[in-house]
């Protein structure tokens, strides 16, 4: 197949979709497949039409250009009106299947899906609407209270208007404050007093106009990945030192990650339940990654839905998928698969 693998934008997380996408491209071209890897803001302006899926291809090389944009992708945006790059809309229409790499906004929030339905380019993942509303924390929270799945409590606040405090909400401190719409933990604080709860809802709102906030839920950290509605092993998170933040998510060697998660049978069979209701609750397609938190009583909580996780070879939704039975190549081919299931092919 002719694949072009999309990855870096202009989110948060373009530095953790550049890793995902260039091992994704090099999975599927060991596979056999002809994927390109291909930045969706900063494009391939040198790119060949006659010739956009050559035989040969250095992917590592590939990874160099689109990271050369890094430091770039700011001043680009401020300078441009189109948010996609030369040649990504002619390389993707021309792809048999076009590989989500992306993370973060304008890419895994549903705008990027919608456009491409409209074109009739083919895409793995979550349709646009289920990923706008997985990726809005706020959505999130409402569907999952419709859906039956256990979450947390949570109230939202908006820049712009009056915020009120936890205690104002019928909230303890402490408290969880998340930009409503952001990835990979960037942004996330734990506020203990209204001093703190104050100078959180700042952070939150520097990088968005709205934000959850969060009852404070203190026990072991899960996710399960769902492929085509069916739930993998679960994985169990444990940072050596504080939470699952942006540092321990990332830096090697910081979290202790154990798959399968060291739980009961029960347990297991529960949470795996309580993934899939999540899943169906937002309508997600083809794949994605429900991740919970369960407390010293067994009570489990779904936190937040991904519907493009983490793709790197180290990554929590592969590393599920080899307990049964999927290397990270057969795996990459496996989602293709998938998600051609949407377009009846």
């Amino acid at each position: 197949m002719n694949i072009v693998v999309l990855a870096g934008g202009t989110s948060t997380e373009r530095l953790i979709s550049i890793i995902s996408g260039t091992g994704v491209c090099r999975a599927l071209r060991s596979k056999g497949h002809n994927a390109v890897l291909l930045d969706v803001f900063a494009g391939n302006s040198e790119a060949n039409s006659e010739d956009f899926f050559p035989a040969e291809y250095d992917v590592d090389a590939a990874s160099a250009y689109i990271s050369s944009f890094n430091d770039k992708v700011e001043g680009m945006a401020k300078e441009r009106r189109s948010f996609f790059g030369p040649n990504v809309i002619e390389m993707c229409s021309a792809a048999d299947m076009v590989f989500m790499a992306l993370h973060g906004a304008n890419g895994e929030d549903g705008r990027l899906q919608a456009a491409f339905d409209l074109m009739g380019i083919r895409y793995t993942g979550a349709g646009y609407l289920s990923s706008a509303m997985a990726m809005d924390k706020a959505i999130t929270k409402n569907m999952f209270i419709a859906g039956g799945v256990p979450t947390a409590k949570a109230y939202f606040v908006e820049r712009g208007t009056e915020v009120k405090t936890p205690a104002q909400q019928g909230l303890k401190y402490p408290v969880v404050i998340k930009p409503a719409c952001g990835g990979s933990s960037v942004g996330i604080t734990i506020a203990k007093d209204d001093e703190e709860f104050m100078q959180s809802v700042k952070i939150a709102f520097d990088l968005e106009p709205k934000a959850v906030v969060e009852e404070f839920l203190k026990g072991r950290e899960f996710s399960v990945g769902v492929i085509d509605g069916k739930a993998l092993p679960v994985i169990e998170i444990a940072p050596k030192e504080g939470w699952y933040d942006y540092e321990n998510k990332y830096k090697p060697g910081a979290t202790i990650e154990t798959c399968p998660a060291e739980i009961t049978e029960e347990q297991t069979l529960r949470m795996q339940r309580h993934a899939e209701q999540a899943f169906a609750a937002l309508g997600i397609e083809a794949y994605g990654r429900i991740d919970f938190i369960m407390d010293a009583d067994g009570d489990m909580i779904a936190l937040e839905a991904n519907t493009l996780p983490g793709m790197t070879a180290m990554s929590l939704l592969p590393q599920e998928a080899a307990q049964v039975g999927y290397s990270y190549e057969e795996l990459c081919e496996h989602l293709i698969n998938v998600s051609m299931k949407k377009y009846n092919a």
